[in-house]
């Protein structure tokens, strides 16, 4: 059956391929700071509320940089894009390994990597997966994006141990190098074109002014809804449980390793949660899907809350919970998008939601250093995610399913001489 599926759309798929080892390298050393934070305090005597606010910038660097990385994916198609990411990625991170005050480490790793992160983002590579399926788009999405998590079974904790053995710099050297291999692959194999369906999506038709398909997108219901609750994602995974789960852990007095450890089954959780969504997302009702994912998710924050009364395995059983709801909701969103707001401006609304996400990210970031500087505990943050996630659950409940129209041309072009 396998063999089959990719006879279907052995292009579509070869594109799948080097998208997930793309986003799995850079989503790893994106979250790389909740491994390395404990030696960062222990050689330079930063506080976690700074190295968490340094984890937030990169955020905000990543929010600023996803809708022009979407708007240039659009008009050039993302080889070009992600070989730019992957570079200013590789540098940034290097860099970072000769750092000897904060504000080298904000200029490298906050500010260039920052860069690279929002280029080959999740949902740079979710608009590039899609303009190359129709059967199959939802899989196809859910196995992309599950590279954001493969990277953390493979790269967490192989930093883990390069940390324990050569230290922290040695670490970001290694993850540096792993952007640069990766680059004359993505050259390679991705290739010019954003694909068959954005070309045709695109045909016939002269590009709108940013402004008026900015414009046309915030009028539009099911893009706020998503764009709120995909603001909430970002503040309970990328910047509550990615910056803090590990440095939490530590604080609970379990050793560093069991911490990376409880990251990777996490991260295989979340391949495993990413794909069935995928799958689920082209069978069921979608809203109802994400709604779904949210609540759950939130709920597994309850685990957390008591890992202190009793007993290290709670984090492995948060691991499993957390993970398979994590980026599921990645897939649904996108396949969401596709349908509501059309192919043609694919990456120009991925990269907006991109950038709320990633603005959340960086909240979640830098008040879980924040609170737990000011109460010396985290049980704020995660009481705090429990409700979060249960908002983005009614928003998700309160889109409507438009399932069938994946292919449409973006309604702009139909809309914008009315806007004036």
């Amino acid at each position: 059956m396998l063999l089959r599926i990719v006879k279907e759309n052995p292009r579509g798929w070869v594109v799948v391929a080097v998208c997930f080892f793309a986003l799995s390298v850079v989503s790893a050393t994106r979250s790389s700071l909740s491994v390395v934070m404990p030696s960062l305090q222990s050689e330079f005597g930063w506080s976690r509320g700074f190295i968490s606010s340094a984890a937030a910038w990169g955020l905000v660097t990543m929010a600023v940089t996803a809708p022009f990385s979407g708007n240039l994916l659009d008009k050039w198609g993302p080889r070009t894009i992600f070989v730019v990411g992957l570079f200013t990625t590789f540098l940034g991170l290097t860099l970072t390994a000769f750092i000897a005050a904060p504000w080298q480490f904000l200029a490298s790793f906050s500010l260039l990597a920052g860069i690279g992160f929002g280029t080959v983002a999740k949902s740079m590579v979710a608009a590039t997966v899609a303009f190359h399926f129709t059967e199959r788009r939802g899989l196809a999405m859910g196995i992309s994006a599950a590279g954001s998590t493969a990277g953390h079974i493979a790269l967490l904790p192989s930093l883990a141990f390069i940390l324990t053995v050569f230290g922290w710099r040695w670490g970001y050297v290694f993850l540096g190098l792993s952007c640069l291999i990766l680059i004359p692959f993505v050259w390679k194999l991705i290739g010019d074109s954003a694909g068959p369906l954005r070309t045709r999506a695109g045909a016939g038709a002269a590009p709108e002014a940013l402004a008026v398909r900015l414009r046309y997108l915030f009028r539009q219901p099911t893009f706020v809804l998503l764009l709120i609750s995909y603001t909430i994602c970002g503040f309970t995974t990328a910047g509550v449980v990615e910056t803090h789960l590990i440095p939490y852990v530590v604080s609970c007095g379990i050793p560093i390793m069991v911490g990376a450890t409880a990251f990777g089954v996490l991260a295989a959780f979340n391949m495993v949660g990413m794909a069935i969504a995928g799958y689920l997302a082209d069978k069921m009702h979608r809203p109802l899907l994400l709604g779904t994912i949210y609540v759950i998710r939130g709920l597994s924050f309850i685990i957390l809350i008591l890992i202190p009364s009793y007993d290290a395995r709670l984090v492995f059983l948060f691991a499993a919970m957390f993970g398979l709801f994590d980026y599921a909701s990645i897939p649904v969103t996108t396949s969401l998008v596709a349908s509501h707001l059309g192919l043609r401006i694919m990456g120009l609304t991925l990269g907006v939601l991109g950038m709320f996400h990633a603005g959340g990210a960086a909240l979640g970031a830098f008040l879980g250093g924040f609170l737990y500087d000011l109460f010396q505990t985290y049980d704020w943050v995660w009481i705090g995610s429990i409700g979060l996630s249960l908002t983005a659950g009614i928003m998700a409940f309160a889109i409507r399913e438009n399932a069938g129209a994946e292919d449409e041309p973006s309604a702009t072009a139909r809309v914008a001489p009315a806007m004036g």
